[in-house]
């Protein structure tokens, strides 16, 4: 019956904190975002493309960002070409929400828990930024495997990452570990 109660409890733990930052963060973007006049992407996601651009462009290409004009989304172009759009999925909220839910519902001492949730989620961020900044180029090079970089490659390095970094987590911090 303990074992019941543990996986109870982690789930519990797990949804209530997703459901509560989740809600958050669609207020954030009901706020940021909008649609008319014209459309302009929550600041998160007009930064992670910003910020995509500037990694790119370490690389030595003239890469820029605009905001599209008909869609919540920031267009990619490099060398002046239209090679990837960043829309709200892309700016890795979601995925750090799901993360920070799992460390909450496996928590370890306050401290470890927090700093954790903290370094955990910037290195999400960075990665992300990253991710889109090779899938940019390689789209840019290579624009026939565009389906096989954005469904197969673009999901598992930043689910990979995360994955790993639960692992890390549940083995070496969590009040869970063996």
């Amino acid at each position: 019956m303990k074992k019941h109660k543990n996986v109870l409890i982690f789930l519990i733990k797990f949804f209530v904190t997703y459901a509560l930052l989740f809600v958050i963060y669609n207020v954030y973007l009901q706020k940021t975002q909008q649609k008319e006049p014209i459309f302009k992407t929550a600041p998160i996601t007009t930064l992670v493309a910003d910020q995509s651009v500037n990694v790119i462009g370490f690389f030595g290409y003239d890469a820029g960002a605009y905001q599209h004009k008909k869609e919540l989304s920031v267009k990619l172009l490099i060398n002046g070409k239209y090679t990837a759009r960043v829309i709200e999925g892309c700016n890795s909220l979601s995925i750090i929400i799901l993360f920070n839910a799992f460390i909450i519902a496996f928590a370890g001492s306050i401290k470890a828990t927090l700093l954790y949730s903290i370094i955990g989620s910037f290195l999400i961020y960075v990665i992300n930024v990253l991710r889109i900044a090779f899938l940019a180029v390689m789209i840019y090079k290579y624009p026939n495997q565009q389906e096989f970089l954005h469904n197969i490659i673009f999901p598992a390095i930043i689910y990979g990452f995360v994955f790993l970094l639960w692992v890390i987590w549940v083995q070496k911090f969590s009040n869970h570990k063996k």
